[in-house]
């Protein structure tokens, strides 16, 4: 751009110089429109993926956040909307060959394949294994008396008690209704969180007991939530339940980090070891995989020496 340099008469930039950075001004100008209109294209093709995934997958609101999330980081970082598979893929060898770990990649590509799908440009990749944590930390059975005989009222007591022995999650454990609840034969119906399936889980005599006593203090009908907050009755949250689990323990003065999820890894490792078998273990987490709970076994490799003992054949 050819610029005329001839200085104004009241000392100010030289009139090249302010007719350049006018340039510059109606340039940036026009660019923030192209901007907002890319940025609306993005939220709109990310809005029809969610309709998407609603319409073809049964899915958690959580999940589908998550899907959406990993689709727009890859737009954004491919930018481009309609990305040719080679783009893709590209992005997921990228993906595969970062620091990032197995979780990350597998929940990545899983979005990506669900993205391709609705597409309609089919690719399929494969995953890394998920490397699963021994479960090393968890709390006995004495300390769990513990926490039981630290609660202050009955409420807190029953709350407790029956997360200790169902083992269910805490966001489950906040949907039971007392129509769940089989005072006969101790068992709950437990509405799953993950994958929206019931299943049955065993709670002790005495957890029932425990019920029994709230529930002359808390009358609940059929249909309502079997613990709800004290002043409105509002219904418990996952935060709710964790903060309840946490004050309890400090009042047990239990020197460990204590969560609900604990209590879950407690019971199963606590049943292991009094030689409970893995599918009476896998029916009572409520797990789709008996994988899943053969972590167990594996974190607790005494209880696998003490059957080899039993069962060892007598060479000698």
């Amino acid at each position: 751009m050819e610029q005329i340099l001839i200085q104004n008469t009241d000392n100010s930039l030289p009139v090249g110089v302010t007719f350049g950075l006018r340039q510059i001004e109606r340039f940036i100008n026009n660019l923030i429109p192209l901007l907002d209109m890319d940025n609306e294209k993005l939220v709109k093709e990310l809005e029809s993926f969610k309709k998407y995934l609603v319409l073809n997958h049964s899915l958690r609101e959580i999940t589908i956040n998550n899907h959406l999330g990993n689709i727009k980081r890859m737009l954004k970082v491919l930018e481009n909307l309609n990305s040719e598979k080679e783009e893709v893929t590209d992005y997921v060898y990228e993906i595969r060959n970062s620091e990032k770990s197995s979780s990350h990649m597998c929940n990545n590509i899983n979005s990506i394949e669900k993205y391709m799908d609705y597409k309609r440009k089919l690719v399929r990749y494969a995953k890394p294994k998920r490397i699963r944590a021994l479960i090393t930390d968890v709390l006995t059975e004495a300390e769990v008396n513990r926490m039981i005989q630290s609660c202050k009222n009955i409420k807190e007591k029953a709350m407790f008690t029956l997360l200790a022995y169902s083992a269910v999650r805490n966001r489950s454990f906040c949907n039971i209704k007392l129509r769940d609840v089989d005072f006969g034969d101790n068992t709950i119906n437990i509405r799953k969180v993950k994958g929206r399936k019931e299943y049955q889980t065993n709670i002790s005599s005495d957890c029932t007991k425990v019920l029994l006593k709230y529930l002359e203090k808390y009358p609940k009908k059929l249909d309502e939530l079997l613990f709800t907050t004290k002043i409105k009755e509002n219904k418990y949250t996952g935060s709710d339940i964790r903060k309840l689990v946490k004050v309890i323990a400090e009042r047990a003065k239990i020197d460990k980090n204590v969560f609900p999820h604990l209590l879950r890894h407690s019971l199963a490792s606590n049943m292991i070891n009094r030689g409970a078998n893995v599918i009476l273990i896998k029916n009572q987490l409520g797990h789709d995989w008996l994988q899943s709970t053969e972590n167990y076994i594996t974190s607790f490799p005494q209880r696998i020496k003490s059957e080899f003992e039993i069962y060892k054949p007598s060479y000698m």
